[in-house]
């Protein structure tokens, strides 16, 4: 409790103030390795990605399909880091290499075998104040190496003292590679829902949070859906799933996966977003279906999910990240994974309603 208590007096100054100090001495109660002027955090990783030999740790695993390798993960953060931002290097600033005092970098990768990597997680579970983890899966167009660093600045913005986990399926890492990434993620599903019994039944944590993204969504939902069914005994285990910007299909969401989690006592969190131009791209691609994503013509609504619309809070021109980047969706999905308040008790939220609809969404407080 007193970790938690810590970290969510450091978001609430950095949101204010972007206060420097108090967010290292929280970063100390939370055991985050620091350096000069850089933090280090370390993630777990599970993959599917076929391993390249490259001693480049940014290149270690490439967009071929492979067994399952699990290891750990060095990432920086730097001093100046700004909440929701992944930082890089940028040739408008005149710089051409990373630097971990300046930006989010992977730094290094241990690999380990399963009962290694499973005691390892176990171990930092034990520590944590909830006895809790989350598990991230990464969305299209997205490399081994960016999804370390995202989930690290997930982790680090949330202040995150369990278990911080991506599972990183072999996306190309290449806008024009959609459809490539359409078949590894479908792909992926049967291993990721093997991962998910095996974290479950050996990390020895209480409370796990899987967080999707994008595309990810699809492996990630499938996965767990067909482990609620085949392993009901696990269900307890899995407190929320987060679904930010998801790249399914509205209508099989709606008629199969949402009330299955559901039936499986399981709860949701949804974001969506009129403004998602990858959405609308996914949503042209697939004969002109909607996403459950996108909030166009409308936000998806079930009974028992809890919708939210980020519209307006994008903070690019794709406006696709947002659940990662924007202020206040990191509160929101803070005050979800810490302490386990649903959207009406959360105040940067206001109820929506509109006339014959099935229920009531959420969106942010302007």
């Amino acid at each position: 409790m007193k970790r938690t208590l810590i970290w969510s007096l450091a978001v609430a100054l950095s949101l204010l103030q972007g206060c420097a100090t108090t967010r290292l001495d929280a970063e100390r109660e939370l055991g985050v390795e620091a350096g000069a002027n850089y933090a280090t955090v370390n993630v777990f990783y599970a993959t599917d990605r076929k391993s390249t030999q490259s001693e480049d740790v940014g290149k270690r695993f490439g967009g071929e399909r492979g067994e399952v390798q699990y290891g750990t993960a060095k990432v920086s953060i730097p001093r100046n880091h700004k909440m929701g931002a992944l930082e890089a290097p940028s040739v408008w600033k005149f710089q051409f290499r990373a630097d971990p005092e300046k930006h989010v970098v992977l730094l290094d990768l241990e690999t380990m075998d399963a009962t290694a990597y499973f005691r390892s997680v176990a171990t930092q579970i034990k520590r944590s104040t909830r006895k809790s983890a989350f598990v991230f899966v990464h969305g299209y167009n997205v490399t081994f190496e960016e999804a370390a660093r995202r989930t690290a600045q997930i982790s680090y913005d949330l202040g995150f003292d369990g278990a911080p986990v991506f599972y990183s399926w072999p996306s190309q890492g290449d806008v024009a590679k959609y459809t490539f990434d359409e078949s590894n993620v479908e792909w992926s599903a049967a291993k990721l829902e093997r991962f998910l019994v095996d974290f479950a039944e050996k990390s020895q944590a209480d409370q796990i949070y899987l967080i999707g993204h994008s595309m990810g969504t699809r492996a990630m939902t499938q996965a767990y859906v067909s482990l609620l069914s085949s392993r009901p005994d696990l269900k307890k285990k899995f407190v929320e799933v987060i679904l930010a910007a998801p790249d399914i299909d509205a209508d099989v969401f709606k008629r199969d996966i949402a009330p299955a989690i559901l039936a499986g006592e399981g709860k949701i969190t949804l974001y969506a977003s009129s403004e998602d131009v990858p959405l609308k791209a996914s949503k042209a691609v697939h004969a002109g279906y909607s996403r459950a994503g996108d909030s166009v013509p409308d936000i998806v609504l079930v009974n028992g999910m809890e919708s939210i619309d980020a519209t307006g809070m994008g903070t690019d021109f794709l406006n696709h990240s947002y659940f990662a980047e924007n202020r206040s969706i990191i509160s929101d999905i803070f005050h979800i994974v810490h302490n386990r308040l649903r959207a009406q008790n959360r105040a940067g939220l206001e109820p929506v309603s509109k006339p014959n609809a099935a229920g009531i969404y959420w969106r942010f407080k302007r």
